[in-house]
C-alpha cells in the first residue's frame, strides 16, 4: 500500500526534556550561553585561521573546517530547543521534522569522518615532517574534507529516506527534544525492522569504523612519541594532540551510546542526556580544547587582538 495514502500526520510535537516549568527557564538560559559561546568561540577561530598566514597550514585548515560544522551541527538543533523551553506546544512540521533529521545526521556524520582526517593529519606531521608539506597538500586537505562532507550527506540521506517513506496515522509525541530516527520509529504506524537493523549496522558501522581509524592514528602517533628523545618535541607533539583526542572521546562516546547499540523504547531518557552532550556542550567545548594548549593559536589570538586595538 502506498504509504502516502497512511499518513495523516502533518506535524509532531516534541516532548522536549521534560522537566519542570522552574528548571525549563533555568535551562533555557544555560543553553542559551553555551550556544552564544559556541558561536562566538567557533567564528573566532575561523577569523583567526584565516587572518593568520602562520596558521595557513592543514592543521588548522581542518581545524576550522571544525568550527564550521560546529555552528552549523549545534545550529540545527539548538535553536529549536530553546524556542521549545520557553512554550508549552512544542511543535514541528512533518517536513521540518524530515529536514532536521537530515541535517543534523549529516553535519554529524560528517564531523566523525574529518575526526579521522584530523587524526591522520598529526600523524603524518608528527611522524613524517620533512614530507608533510607534500603528503598533506592543499588539493588532498581539501579531497580528505569533501570525501567528510559527500560521505555525511548520502549517509544520513539514506536514513532520512528510509524514514520519510513510513506511514505515520498517530500519535505524533516525539519522545526527544529534536527529530531523530529512533524517536520517529518509535511513532511509525508499520514495520520498522528494517529501519532499527539500518541504524547499528550502518551508522554503528560508520561511527565504530571512524573511531577505530582515529584509535589507530593515535596508536601509532604514541609508537613515534615513544622514539623522540627529547621531552620538549614529546610535549609539543601531545599539545597538538590532546585536544583532539578529548574532543573526540566525548564526541564517539555520545554517539555510540545513542546509535551503534541495540534501540530500546525504554533508553529514550538517557538517549535525551546523551544527546545534549554532542549537541550542546561538545561544539562548545571544541574550540577552547583546541585553543587552550595551542601556543600557535594563543599567538595568533593576540596579534590579531592588538591589531583590533
Amino acid at each position: 500500500m502506498n504509504s502516502d495514502n497512511l499518513t495523516s500526520v502533518s506535524y509532531f510535537v516534541l516532548a522536549g526534556l521534560e522537566v519542570e516549568a522552574d528548571l525549563q527557564v533555568i535551562l533555557f538560559f544555560s543553553f542559551l550561553v553555551v550556544y552564544i559561546i559556541t558561536i562566538i568561540a567557533n567564528m573566532s577561530i575561523m577569523v583567526i585561521v584565516v587572518s593568520d598566514l602562520s596558521l595557513h597550514t592543514p592543521m588548522y585548515f581542518f581545524l576550522w573546517s571544525l568550527a564550521f560544522l560546529d555552528i552549523c551541527y549545534s545550529s540545527a538543533v539548538v535553536p529549536k530547543m530553546l524556542t521549545d523551553l520557553m512554550f508549552q506546544k512544542k511543535i514541528i512540521s512533518f517536513y521540518g521534522c524530515m529536514l532536521q533529521v537530515q541535517f543534523f545526521h549529516f553535519l554529524g556524520s560528517t564531523e566523525a569522518i574529518l575526526f579521522s582526517a584530523m587524526s591522520y593529519d598529526r600523524y603524518m606531521a608528527i611522524a613524517f615532517p620533512l614530507r608533510y608539506s607534500i603528503t598533506m597538500s592543499s588539493t588532498v586537505c581539501l579531497c580528505l574534507t569533501l570525501c567528510s562532507w559527500i560521505l555525511g550527506f548520502f549517509h544520513a540521506l539514506l536514513h532520512t529516506i528510509m524514514t520519510f517513506r513510513l506511514p505515520f496515522c498517530g500519535p505524533n509525541i516525539v519522545k526527544h527534544f529534536y527529530c531523530d530516527f529512533k524517536p520517529l520509529l518509535n511513532l511509525a504506524c508499520t514495520d520498522v525492522s528494517v529501519n532499527l537493523k539500518l541504524l547499528p549496522r550502518v551508522t554503528g558501522t560508520l561511527t565504530i569504523t571512524t573511531l577505530m581509524l582515529t584509535i589507530l592514528f593515535y596508536i601509532l602517533i604514541i609508537r613515534v612519541l615513544v622514539k623522540i628523545k627529547t621531552s620538549q618535541g614529546q610535549k609539543r607533539a601531545l599539545s597538538t594532540c590532546s585536544g583532539h583526542f578529548t574532543v573526540v572521546t566525548l564526541q564517539y562516546g555520545a554517539a555510540i551510546f545513542i546509535y551503534a547499540l541495540p534501540s530500546r523504547k525504554d533508553t529514550f531518557g538517557q538517549d535525551r542526556a546523551a544527546a545534549i552532550m554532542f549537541t550542546v556542550i561538545t561544539p562548545a567545548l571544541n574550540p577552547i580544547l583546541y585553543t587552550l594548549r595551542n601556543k600557535d593559536m594563543k599567538k595568533a589570538m593576540k596579534k590579531l587582538f592588538k591589531r583590533c586595538n
